[in-house]
């Protein structure tokens, strides 16, 4: 299959995101991560570890990197907006992220149902692990 480009961005454009994948919409694992964090963004994130993600800025100092929780990965917001994007984990084996579906333009209509996830108690080597083996290696970060 030939390989997609989406892309997407906050509401006012400042920071982005390409998300380049083979897989169609429909068949994306597409997650709703129950933490309070994606809860109050009302995020659903995908990847997949054949994909690829540049994340992009028009306007670099509007990006946002924020840490919670175990602090393994950046979850990148707009300063102006506030809408979030997207996710980003550096390890030794290389960068990889996440992308917020509902930041797609336009927002596919056949993406697949969101799947309810919870990673609570999960620990750090195994978050590490977990990511590196499931998000999408990041090809560019505007930082």
């Amino acid at each position: 299959m030939a390989e997609g480009v989406y892309e997407g961005c906050c509401h006012c454009g400042a920071i982005g995101f390409s998300y380049l994948c083979s897989i169609a919409p429909a068949s994306w694992s597409v997650r709703a991560c129950q933490c309070r964090f994606c809860r109050s963004h009302d995020a659903l994130s995908t990847s997949d570890a054949s994909a690829r993600i540049e994340f992009l800025a028009t306007d670099p100092a509007q990006l946002s990197r924020y840490r919670f929780g175990l602090m393994t990965a950046d979850f990148l917001l707009c300063r102006t907006c506030g809408v979030y994007i997207g996710a980003v984990i550096e390890t030794d084996n290389g960068r990889f992220g996440i992308i917020n579906t509902h930041a797609l333009l336009p927002e596919p209509e056949n993406l697949s149902s969101p799947a309810p996830v919870s990673y609570d108690g999960e620990a750090k080597d195994g978050r590490v692990a977990r990511r590196e083996q499931r998000w999408s290696p990041v090809t560019r970060v505007p930082w």
